[in-house]
């Protein structure tokens, strides 16, 4: 049974690391992730300076719970607040990218800690322009021990700046830019791109990654601009941006799904597609090799779970595998088949009519099963009428 692949050249013990942001600002945290069953270690997305991000609070982190929780964090104070039942475990965030600049993720004593366990180590770059990045490239493409680059284009969350990847025109610019760099060719690179929900979006992002050496695409980062409200305080749940900001987690899989499944039809073969977005079992991580991912990196479980979910989602991709009769994981990924009514283990779920409440259905049913039972028991001669 083997999770072995190769991203971007790099060579990887299983398909499955951490995603840029929770648990990667510090070195600290991102020794954890070396220590841990994932494949390789991924930073923080750095700018050119140090900055802190923006106001508190700016972060909610879903629970493992039968019903959805969000967790509002501020200076380690949490508020539980239910969004309802049978949902998924999700985030919002608008954290303006707090991170320590890029000269500390490159610095020769985070460089060390990182890598002393033999794990690749990957730089994620997203400067507030063409030239910041340029610049960062310049420092990152001459450091022995960085593994690899990624470009982020997909951040939502820093106030005044527009999201790269949803402006094809600059998109195209940036990537001349990058690939035209005097150093490029030292260091992998790939780039991360925001959520497409038109085809149009699809094929035209593609034809423009298409023309360039870009080595993988990480789909997707977080669902921008999204709002939740706390409708007992009548207020948002995060300050900035009046309460926008970005959804990760189990709120954006199945449209992460699509956007691996899409670009892995619209890009060159040559180019690495990572599925990124609620991935929190090992049956997540397979559904998205099956649409197509070469490897999957796990965000916001991270941030609930810790570095122990890297393990844990391994090892349940791997009993999946083995019970579906799968060694190697090209042996079913982009094999994602034709609906066939035949097959189907999940049907379509008949959802209750709107005007009867849930609660009032249950009770009805309940109320019939106990008049059911007291009619038998009285057939029975258990109880007097």
């Amino acid at each position: 049974m083997s999770l072995c692949v190769t991203v971007a050249g790099v060579e990887l013990k299983s398909c499955i690391y951490n995603a840029s942001g929770p648990r990667t600002g510090v070195v600290e945290a991102l020794e954890k992730i070396s220590k841990s069953e994932s494949a390789a270690v991924l930073s923080k997305s750095a700018t050119l300076n140090a900055q802190t991000g923006n106001d508190y609070p700016r972060l909610s982190f879903g629970a493992d719970t039968n019903i959805c929780k969000t967790f509002f964090f501020c200076f380690f104070r949490y508020k539980e607040i239910g969004l309802g039942p049978d949902q998924c475990v999700g985030s919002i965030n608008s954290e303006g990218l707090p991170n320590k600049g890029i000269d500390y993720y490159l610095s020769p004593e985070v460089v060390e800690k990182v890598t002393e366990d033999g794990k690749p180590y990957f730089i994620s770059l997203s400067g507030h322009t063409k030239e910041d990045n340029l610049e960062m490239l310049s420092r990152a493409f001459n450091i022995e021990g960085v593994s690899a680059i990624e470009l982020n284009l997909a951040c939502p969350n820093v106030v005044g700046k527009p999201i790269v990847a949803y402006d094809f025109e600059q998109m195209d610019s940036v990537l001349e830019a990058v690939t035209s760099h005097k150093d490029w060719g030292k260091k992998p690179l790939g780039i991360k791109v925001a959520p497409y929900f038109d085809m149009p979006h699809f094929e035209k992002a593609a034809k423009i990654i298409n023309k360039y050496p870009i080595s993988f695409v990480v789909c997707i980062n977080t669902v921008g601009n999204a709002l939740i409200v706390d409708g007992e305080a009548e207020q948002p749940l995060i300050a900035p941006k009046g309460g926008h900001g970005g959804l990760g987690g189990g709120f954006v899989k199945h449209t992460a799904m699509a956007n691996v499944r899409q670009m892995r039809a619209h890009l060159k073969k040559e180019i690495d597609v990572i599925g990124a977005g609620g991935i929190r079992t090992g049956m997540d991580a397979f559904e998205f090799i099956l649409c197509g991912a070469t490897a999957v990196q796990i965000g916001t479980c991270h941030k609930n779970e810790g570095p122990s979910c890297f393990k844990r989602i391994s090892e349940e991709l791997k009993s999946i595998m083995t019970r579906k009769g799968y060694a190697q994981l090209q042996d079913f990924r982009g094999k994602l088949r034709d609906y066939d009514r035949s097959r189907a283990t999940k049907p379509a779920r008949e959802f209750q009519s709107s005007e009867t409440p849930m609660g009032i259905s249950s009770f009805i049913i309940a109320l019939l099963c106990l008049i059911i039972a007291i009619l038998i028991a009285d057939k029975l001669n258990y109880v007097q009428i």
